[in-house]
């Protein structure tokens, strides 16, 4: 057997026994996501967390570099008529093998938390389609608490021009949060700002996390008070929760453990604009009034941030918002970007279980 033939039949073996093993949420959820994950994304942490960088943004700019080299020799190669029968089985044979590399690499260092059992299972939460009579109580104290921090985080707001102030106060709700739950527990913090921020804006993302380097990105160029609820989601995402309703969740556990007005009112504001569309949908006339009560100040937080979306949109954004909901549906969440505001189911449940002051 050829060293080749050798590499190829590891890395199919490898490519199976992931697809194999996904298809077994338990199997995932105690070997995986609360076993082998934990340590293996610490390390990734460890290593690239303490640059003051982003080094994910530069691989995948290596990458992308990478990609346009490649296409360019196989235009020259089709100009000089030189893309033979041979030529095209070898172009495949590289991306297959490529393919199977990125695959494998995803999956093996995150990817495979899409198929755990997940944060609702642990939580022991019974979750339930949203009935309005459910709805209205949760987005009452919702608005109420927005209010509530409203003001003094006004005054404060441009401390979050900062990314030390932003980034360890993500991680203090975190470390707030891993007090009273040991699967909150965030240790080796490695959170960034984005060096393709002004690219984002136009891209339609406001964080990512980059499974490659274990790094936590945030969009610094949005509107600053969505940034520490963003941060506090893409925190989530490095502790395992991959789909983005559980790092709404995760994000929204931590944040308001929070002591800081900054980040209790991004939460809650975050909150309740995942709610609204809900409660349109059954009762258009009992949201009117509901947002009849939304104080100036945060009517202009709206407006803020829904005039910031249209100066961004784009037919490039449109595309890959396509593309990115194709990839969620590819990855257990079937709603697509939906996904996002389906925490709101998983808030009335933490809400039925605990009571109005959990909130």
């Amino acid at each position: 057997m050829t060293k080749r033939v050798l590499t190829w039949a590891i890395l199919l073996t490898i490519t199976a026994g992931i697809k194999i093993f996904s298809l077994f949420p338990d199997a995932v959820e105690r070997y995986y996501s609360t076993g082998f994950y934990v340590y293996s994304s610490r390390v990734q942490r460890a290593i690239f967390g303490w640059l003051p960088f982003s080094f994910g943004d530069i691989l995948y700019s290596v990458a992308v570099v990478g990609i346009i080299y490649s296409f360019v020799r196989i235009i020259k190669k089709i100009v000089q008529r030189k893309a033979n029968g041979s030529f095209w089985l070898v172009v495949l044979r590289k991306l297959v093998f490529r393919g199977l590399i990125v695959y494998v690499s995803f999956n093996l260092l995150w990817g495979l938390n899409y198929n755990r059992r997940g944060i609702a299972h642990q939580l022991a939460l019974e979750t339930k389609e949203v009935k309005k009579e459910d709805l209205l109580p949760v987005m009452e104290e919702l608005l109420d608490r927005v209010h509530r921090y409203d003001s003094i985080a006004k005054q404060q707001r441009s401390s979050l021009n900062y990314n030390r102030y932003l980034f360890e106060g993500a991680v203090n709700a975190y470390q707030n949060l891993g007090r009273k739950h040991d699967l909150f527990q965030y240790q080796n913090p490695s959170v960034k700002g984005s060096l393709f921020s002004y690219l984002g804006n136009y891209l339609g993302y406001t964080g990512y996390y980059n499974p490659f380097t274990g790094e936590a990105q945030v969009n610094r160029a949005v509107p600053l008070f969505i940034q520490p609820f963003t941060t506090c989601h893409e925190i989530g995402h490095q502790l395992g929760y991959a789909k983005e309703n559980e790092a709404n969740f995760a994000g929204y556990l931590s944040a308001k453990n929070s002591n800081d007005p900054l980040f209790l009112y991004s939460v809650y504001f975050e909150l309740y604009s995942y709610a609204r569309p809900y409660l349109y949908f059954q009762d258009s006339m009992a949201l009117k009034k509901l947002d009849s009560l939304v104080s100036p100040s945060i009517k202009r937080d709206f407006k803020e941030l829904r005039e910031f979306y249209i100066k961004h949109e784009n037919p490039v954004e449109l595309v890959v918002d396509r593309l990115y909901s194709q990839y969620l549906k590819a990855n257990e969440q079937p709603a697509g970007k939906i996904t996002y505001s389906r925490v709101i189911v998983w808030l009335i449940a933490y809400y039925k279980k605990y009571g109005r002051q959990a909130l």
